[in-house]
C-alpha cells in the first residue's frame, strides 16, 4: 500500500471508532427539548418540581449503585445539565439548618436507605456513593421533625466497603 491510501484507511477506521464511541454516549447536550431528553435517557424514576420553575429528573443508581444521575430542566423546558450529583464535592453544598428533604431529593434524588437516628428518633437519608472518587462510602443526612437538615457524616458502606468487613 502506499502512504496516502494507508493515511485513508486510518482516518476512516479512526472515524468509525469515534462514531462508535459517540453511539454510547446517552449524555444529551444541554439545550435538548424536555421530550427529547426524556427520549434519549427514557422515562425518569422521578420528577421533583424546582420553586423558581423548571424540574429535576431523577434517573437511580440507588439502592445498590454508587451513582445517581440528575436531569435539570429549565423553566423553558429545556435541558440545562445532566450529570452524576453523588460527589464529594455535591454533598458539601449541603446547608444543615438551612436545607429541607425537598432540597435534597431536587439535589440527589431518593437515597439508597432511609432508617431512624439511635440517638434522637430524626430521619437519617443514606446516599451510596464513592467517597473522593475512591472509596465505597454512605453519605448520611439527618433530619429533624420538621425535615429540615441537621447534620451530615460520611461513614464506609457496610456492604461494599472491604475495611468493615470482619468488625
Amino acid at each position: 500500500m502506499t502512504t496516502p491510501i494507508k493515511n485513508t484507511v486510518v482516518v476512516l477506521a479512526l472515524g468509525a471508532a469515534l462514531s462508535a464511541c459517540a453511539s454510547f454516549n446517552r449524555t444529551p447536550p444541554a439545550g435538548t427539548p424536555l421530550a427529547d431528553v426524556t427520549a434519549k435517557l427514557g422515562k425518569p424514576d422521578a420528577v421533583y418540581p424546582i420553586p423558581s420553575g423548571g424540574q429535576m429528573l431523577e434517573y437511580r443508581g440507588q439502592p445498590m449503585g454508587q451513582f445517581q444521575h440528575m436531569a435539570h430542566i429549565g423553566a423553558d423546558g429545556r435541558l440545562i445539565s445532566y450529570e452524576q450529583v453523588l460527589t464529594t464535592q455535591n454533598f458539601a453544598k449541603i446547608q444543615p439548618g438551612n436545607w429541607t428533604k425537598d432540597d435534597v431529593l431536587r439535589s440527589f434524588g431518593r437515597p439508597a436507605e432511609a432508617s431512624r437516628d439511635r440517638v434522637d428518633g430524626g430521619e437519617v437519608w443514606s446516599y451510596r456513593y464513592k467517597q473522593d472518587g475512591v472509596w465505597p462510602a454512605y453519605m448520611n443526612v439527618y433530619f429533624n421533625g420538621r425535615g429540615e437538615v441537621r447534620r451530615t457524616d460520611n461513614t464506609p458502606d457496610p456492604v461494599l466497603d472491604d475495611r468493615s468487613k470482619g468488625l
